[in-house]
């Protein structure tokens, strides 16, 4: 449940979109969902990767003579 303040911005924000509301409420969800599960992704890889060397953009361009 929504405060009326909230409901009206949900239902604009859909509108301006050009969105029904379960549409934007279901992409909503999905994207929320996406997003921690890269994050979870991407701190996973970090942790094993961390002590691995790096190479900064300009090195590897270096490296490869471009």
């Amino acid at each position: 449940r929504l405060n009326d303040r909230d409901d009206a911005l949900v239902r604009k924000y859909a509108e301006l979109h050009g969105m029904d509301l379960s549409t934007f409420i279901r992409q909503s969800i999905l994207e929320k969902i996406e997003d921690e599960y890269d994050l979870t992704l991407f701190n996973k890889v970090w942790e094993e990767e961390k002590d691995q060397e790096r190479v900064s953009h300009g090195e590897l361009k270096k490296e490869l003579g471009l």
